[in-house]
């Protein structure tokens, strides 16, 4: 029986391949009868294939171009890339910035303001059980939410003083709480956010307070500010920058920011990519304590006006 040409190894078939490959039949098949068929039909010296006394011509064989390989990057380049692009990024920082802290610090030396001695860290108990204590810290950042440092430590000394753990909030009712902690702002809605979040951390934690930022924020009436004071304060943990409207007005006109921000918490964020770590515990007690006492920049949002406080604030300080 004649051999087909077209099963010559010379030849590519459907598939590409240089066997016989039978339609719908799969490449494997296909390849095994191609191989069997070349045994049959050997070249001859003047480049033809005798298939059974046929002579076939060769034909040429139609070669894929080869896909370059991409080089592998090792891991010990790869981190020096990584090294020379973090050397080749300049990093920002404000002009001055450490002078006019250092100034901040000096007006603050005295702790003469009334949040240095009626604020948070002075309304909880520091003799109670140390998950008492952290549930105190909560509420009383949540009371100081839009109201005076003395309200605040006030309205927490009541409380304290009909028991302020858990099991006594979930016992009490709303009116007798609405009277236990008035006139602190928005001292309605305090109410209705005490009681879902102290329901929260009794069946979720136990009684305690959650100790990441993100479980906080799931706090009814906490905001990134409140969380990341919480962490300095309940777990002795500085895990950002606390940022009010004082806080963030203050930045933007010592233009301590790559570019003006809108809201406090972009202003914490511009905050952090350039402020050392080890300077986040000073800051903390002095610019947020300080706008606490006063916040007294000029009133010109311009340009004009931002410049004038840059150049008083390090030479006599504000306020």
């Amino acid at each position: 029986m004649a051999v087909s040409p077209y099963f010559a190894p010379g030849v590519l078939t459907r598939s590409m391949g240089r066997g016989a490959c039978w339609p719908g039949r799969g490449r494997g098949r296909g390849f095994r009868l191609g191989r069997n068929l070349d045994r049959l039909a050997q070249p001859g010296p003047d480049n033809s294939y005798e298939t059974d006394g046929i002579a076939v011509e060769s034909q040429p064989v139609l070669k894929c171009a080869r896909k370059h390989k991409r080089k592998s990057v090792s891991n010990s380049q790869q981190v020096g890339l990584d090294a020379q692009a973090a050397e080749a990024k300049v990093e920002w920082e404000p002009e001055r910035w450490s002078e006019q802290l250092n100034n901040i610090r000096e007006m603050r030396k005295d702790r003469n303001a009334p949040v240095d001695h009626m604020g948070a860290e002075h309304c909880f108990d520091k003799t109670a059980a140390p998950e008492v204590m952290r549930y105190q810290v909560l509420l009383s950042l949540m009371l100081s939410s839009q109201t005076k440092d003395h309200v605040t430590f006030a309205a927490m000394k009541q409380l304290r003083e009909h028991g302020l753990t858990v099991e006594n909030i979930l016992k009490m009712d709303d009116k007798t709480l609405g009277q236990l902690i008035h006139p602190v702002g928005f001292w309605r809605s305090k109410v209705r956010y005490i009681k879902q979040t102290t329901a929260i951390l009794k069946e979720r934690y136990g009684g305690d307070i959650p100790n990441t930022v993100s479980e906080l924020l799931h706090l009814p009436g906490v905001g990134p500010k409140m969380a990341h004071l919480i962490m300095k304060l309940a777990w002795d943990h500085v895990s950002g920058i606390c940022v009010d409207t004082h806080v963030h007005r203050i930045a933007n006109r010592l233009q301590w920011l790559g570019k003006e921000t809108k809201t406090p918490e972009k202003t914490r964020l511009a905050l952090e990519e350039w402020m050392p770590r080890s300077t986040l515990p000073a800051f903390h007690t002095s610019v947020k304590k300080k706008k606490r006492e006063n916040c007294r920049f000029p009133k010109s949002e311009t340009s004009k006006g931002k410049e004038n406080a840059r150049n008083t604030l390090p030479a006599v300080g504000y306020g």
